[in-house]
């Protein structure tokens, strides 16, 4: 299964992408740090629905939780950020995250949804199916499934 037009295998050096799942789409985020990892994980979810480059930096949103459980906390931040994407009506396609313990602070760039926006696939909510977050030679991997 691809992806929604993306590619489903990706080089294992890659910082983010997709793989396969039978009815909805998996997504996963490397990086040095669990929050790295994370971000990047954000940033494959919300490239399912437009490109990166095509959404400038004019807004900045906030998202701050606790959670204990690492893997829980990447379906938490995951959420949260399509929740207030949805709510500001906000494309987003830049993300920092720091955490302090149990609890996380993220970031997100993006700029308001706009007509001429090239659109891909409509993410309604990140699940816990296949949800994972493991230590990889370059430091950490963070999956999930998303629901379309």
């Amino acid at each position: 299964m691809r992806a929604r037009g993306r590619k489903a295998a990706v080089a294992p050096e890659a910082d983010s992408g997709y793989f396969d799942h039978d009815a909805d789409v998996g997504v996963f985020g490397r990086g040095a740090t669990i929050e790295k990892a994370f971000a990047n994980a954000a940033r494959a979810t919300f490239a399912l629905m437009w490109q990166p480059r095509d959404v400038a930096r004019l807004e900045e949103i906030e998202v701050a939780f606790v959670e204990a459980d690492v893997e829980l906390a990447l379906v938490t931040w995951l959420n949260a950020l399509l929740g207030e994407s949805a709510a500001r009506r906000l494309a987003l396609a830049d993300f920092a995250l720091t955490r302090d313990g149990d609890r996380w602070r993220g970031r997100a760039w993006g700029e308001p949804w706009r007509r001429d926006l090239p659109g891909g696939t409509g993410v309604k909510g990140a699940t816990l199916t296949a949800l994972s977050v493991r230590p990889v030679a370059a430091g950490f991997e963070a999956r999930c499934v998303v629901d379309v």
